[in-house]
């Protein structure tokens, strides 16, 4: 029995706006709802996708640290992750302990990682 579907996942953050911008770029989808202290990036205003929420007491995670836990991390799918890894830093990315492993601007960890061969090409999106 189905109770419900996926909406978005939720991140808090102290900019909703600059977090959803890095994610919006990275994943290649805009931002297709920004009322207040809620944003959201998704394919398009009738799909699921990410949002972010100001949270004014945001402690970022200490990952690998337990201090403060990851509490959710994102694995991003890429064709090239040398690649990859050299644009999250431009765009903001901040680089933490294991390999290609990254901390968006507002300090969630999130991981890139190979695309599985069951997936189409990223750059065919």
């Amino acid at each position: 029995m189905t109770v419900g579907r996926l909406h978005h996942l939720i991140f808090d953050c102290p900019d909703p706006v600059a977090s959803a911008r890095f994610w919006s770029t990275i994943l290649g989808q805009p931002i297709t709802h920004n009322e207040h202290d809620f944003v959201v990036v998704s394919a398009d205003t009738r799909t699921s996708g990410i949002a972010f929420q100001r949270a004014p007491q945001h402690r970022p995670p200490t990952w690998p640290d337990p201090a403060v836990p990851q509490q959710m991390h994102l694995d991003v799918m890429v064709d090239d992750l040398r690649a990859a890894a050299e644009a999250v830093l431009t765009l903001g990315a901040t680089s933490l302990p294991g390999e290609y492993v990254f901390a968006d601007p507002a300090g969630h960890p999130f991981c890139l990682i190979p695309r599985p061969g069951w997936a189409p090409p990223v750059s065919d999106q």
